[in-house]
């Protein structure tokens, strides 16, 4: 995993089912490693969307989505995971709530003249989350590293894959809104055929 980590504080989390033991160790990744993935391939595909060139075929619709996505699944489960263990950092995580929200406007009826300002604050999101990140890995254990990169794949499958910078971004409210939000968005994207997959693009960023 990217990021060193010494366990020093238990990270609440919702009620979870009983372990099979002391030596169980959960299945899946590191909600680290994968929010470095995403922020990685969310950063590369602003890139390639705003440098001279081809674009990739329905990159800003994919981009649109997946970031839609990954806030989401961040503001459910990372960022309350980091408020409740790592000391001081209420303030930071309300800074980044506010920046998501602003990013989440800028996404809507998103237009090329509009990407470079989207490309910035994705990098400014970046550079302010992966420190958070870097702090709740030294708060908790692996296990709950784990159990949270799990929590967060199964939100961003349900996550809304349109910007709705009006809609509950704290939790316990965002996990019962954004379910339900990310149903109609899905059906419209049926409907309409488009594309929200980064493995949809013509040269999906490298994993």
């Amino acid at each position: 995993m990217p990021y060193a980590q010494e366990a020093t504080m238990s990270v609440h989390l919702p009620p979870l089912p009983p372990t099979p033991g002391d030596e169980y160790q959960p299945a899946g990744r590191s909600i680290a490693d994968l929010v470095a993935e995403e922020h990685r391939q969310l950063l590369e595909l602003a890139r390639r969307l705003t440098e001279p060139g081809p674009d990739p075929r329905y990159g800003r619709d994919v981009l649109v989505a997946a970031l839609s996505r990954h806030l989401s699944g961040e503001e459910q489960y990372l960022l309350p995971a980091v408020r409740h263990a790592v000391e001081g950092a209420k303030p930071l995580v309300d800074e980044v709530v506010a920046g998501d929200v602003e990013l989440l406007r800028a996404l809507r009826g998103l237009t090329d003249d509009g990407l470079p300002d989207v490309a910035a604050r994705i990098e400014a999101h970046a550079r302010a989350v992966d420190p958070l990140v870097q702090r709740l890995c030294a708060s908790a254990t692996e296990e709950e590293l784990v159990r949270l990169g799990n929590r967060l794949e199964i939100a961003e499958e349900a996550a809304p894959t349109r910007p709705h910078p009006a809609i509950p971004h704290h939790a316990p409210w965002n996990r019962i809104v954004e379910p339900a939000v990310g149903l109609i968005d899905k059906v419209r994207d049926v409907l309409s055929g488009r594309h929200t997959r980064l493995d949809e693009l013509t040269e999906p960023p490298p994993r």
